[in-house]
């Protein structure tokens, strides 16, 4: 069976900030949660990344910027055996009326699509409440991290059957030992 998982990245992965991650520089990923994406690759689990890039709308960086961060992932993950299999972004701005921009579901469809697997019961894993909704539209399962901006994200309404674990490790955890 394909075991597929879909992480956010900003506050999931990597430190978030009210100021956008605009380079390379900026890109400074939480403590485990490398090891933690590269485990459960190593273990079978297919790795998807769906992010908002608003800052691209905003021209806060460009396309190669977000690239160099991106190659940086997936290299650090290779680095300990795993591999990052897609990643995902929306370019647009908030009010841009695009269909990829989470909350709306676009971005987990191209997921879905590409893999060629049904996304019911996939775990999507999210520090905000518009990452959980995105995928709880298409029947992902939904996962709070109380990382980046997750411990106020704690503190709303979350979707049904919403778990929380602190971080990506503690998640990675829990999915490979059940």
């Amino acid at each position: 069976m394909d075991k597929l998982i879909i992480l956010d990245r900003d506050g999931v992965i990597n430190e978030d900030s009210d100021d956008y991650v605009k380079s390379l520089a900026e890109w400074i990923p939480i403590p485990g949660s490398i090891e933690a994406i590269a485990r459960l690759s190593r273990h079978g689990w297919r790795i998807a990344v769906a992010t908002n890039q608003s800052g691209l709308a905003r021209g806060f960086f460009d396309v190669s910027d977000l690239q160099k961060m991106h190659d940086a992932l997936q290299q650090k993950v290779a680095e300990q055996g795993g591999q990052v299999d897609l990643i995902r972004f929306c370019p647009h701005g908030p009010d841009d009326g695009c269909n990829c921009r989470k909350p709306r579901s676009g971005l987990f469809r191209q997921i879905g699509d590409y893999f060629g697997l049904p996304l019911a019961g996939v775990p999507v894993v999210g520090d905000s409440l518009r990452d959980l909704e995105a995928g709880v539209s298409v029947g992902c399962r939904p996962i709070l991290v109380r990382t980046g901006k997750g411990l106020l994200s704690e503190s709303k309404p979350l979707p049904p059957g919403t778990s929380i674990f602190d971080n990506l490790a503690a998640v990675a955890d829990h999915l490979l030992d059940n």
